[in-house]
């Protein structure tokens, strides 16, 4: 990809780039839709992601383009910038605005950026094009911004430029992701610890349903005010600030306050599905992968019944998990409504697995998934020729 992008760059600005850069996506191994309930969450970043090849101007505009989109913008240098309509390009737009708002000033640039990630898949495209934006201004005019402050900034824009009230975990998991490493992130504090994923004889599979979506915002939004409705009931008698502060058994004792079964049924995901991350935490340490496939099989469960976001496609697919004999685990993995999924799977039934989850799927619903295998990697950097 990088030596693709170089040529195109060349090609369409008619100037070497001056700097390349590159974010990854990520998955989430479990923990789904707590990050905005102050949970814990287990993302790593992983092989994919989005390149960004850059070079300065004197032209005092912003021009983006993408290999990946149709969409140009150019843009003249101002203090800020409003969101334009539902393009690509309002990701870093958005970046640069809000690095702009807080005394950082940019000068002109060319940016191209282009990448292996599936988009609108739940493999947090939308964070890694933020972040890779944020991380080469930051490096290009020494801003001295840290990878934690960029992921807050990329987390704002996300809420308050894009419109979409998700959590920190995607921009903290791909800013500063360790190989071979998940991170245990509580999602209130930030602090955060690396787990070591070692998988011995299996390996991380994506299968990507390839189910038309953008990150659904209405649903997505939907389910946050849910659970603040269900935050505020508990709140009565129990003194916690978000979801995630009460136990499994203190929800049980305390759920009738709800009083609305749709609401109970997303704080009981809420909650056990941030105690099944630290059940999770201790099944990793210990090299437990049986246990840690049984607890993603559960929160794909909790996910399908209780929170209602996963959907046929991926439903399939882990049914699909939980037949074949070589798979530890399974569970949806992002937003849902589409998307993606991940599993456990035996190294020497890696291609096995593959051929027969996509036909599988294909007769279940109709058309292909896409399914292949991931290294978990490093975190946003720079690519040094």
């Amino acid at each position: 990809m990088k030596y693709d992008l170089l040529k195109e760059f060349r090609n369409r600005f008619h100037k070497e780039a001056e700097h390349q850069f590159f974010c990854p996506g990520r998955i989430n191994l479990i923990g789904e839709h707590i990050d905005y309930n102050g949970g814990k969450v287990m993302p790593c970043a992983i092989n994919l992601g989005t390149y960004l090849a850059v070079a300065r101007n004197t032209e005092k505009l912003l021009r983006m383009q993408s290999m990946d989109f149709p969409e140009a913008a150019g843009f003249h240098l101002q203090n800020s910038y409003s969101k334009s309509g539902k393009t690509w390009y309002n990701y870093p737009l958005g970046v640069i605005s809000y690095l702009q708002e807080r005394d950082h000033p940019v000068s002109g640039l060319d940016l191209l950026y282009g990448g292996d990630l599936p988009l609108s898949s739940g493999l947090s495209s939308s964070a890694s094009i933020e972040m890779v934006t944020g991380y080469a201004i930051n490096d290009i005019f020494r801003m001295k911004v840290s990878n934690t402050e960029l992921a807050l900034l990329c987390k704002k824009v996300e809420n308050e430029f894009i419109g979409v009230n998700s959590g920190i975990m995607d921009q903290f998991a791909v800013a500063m992701g360790k190989e071979g490493k998940a991170i245990l992130l509580d999602c209130d504090t930030l602090e955060h610890e690396y787990i070591p994923v070692r998988l011995q004889e299996h390996v991380l599979v994506i299968i990507n349903t390839n189910k038309p979506r953008n990150l659904v915002e209405s649903a997505y939004n939907e389910r946050f005010i849910e659970c603040g409705k269900a935050l505020a009931a508990l709140k009565k008698s129990l003194p916690v600030q978000n979801l995630c502060d009460i136990a499994p058994d203190e929800l049980l004792l305390h759920r009738h306050e709800i009083n609305d079964p749709i609401l109970e049924k997303r704080a009981m995901h809420v909650v056990f599905e941030n105690d099944r991350v630290k059940q999770a935490a201790k099944a990793l340490r210990a090299d437990d992968l049986v246990a840690f496939g049984k607890l993603m099989y559960a929160s794909h469960q909790s996910l399908n019944e209780l929170y209602e976001v996963s959907g046929e496609e991926l439903d399939t697919i882990v049914c699909f998990c939980k037949s074949y004999d070589g798979c530890l685990g399974a569970r949806m993995t992002g937003a849902g409504f589409g998307g993606c999924a991940i599993a456990i799977v035996k190294r020497d039934k890696a291609d096995d697995f593959a051929e027969k989850c996509r036909v599988d799927y294909k007769q279940k619903i109709g058309y292909e998934c896409d399914v292949f295998a991931t290294t978990i990697g490093d975190g946003v950097r720079e690519i040094i020729a």
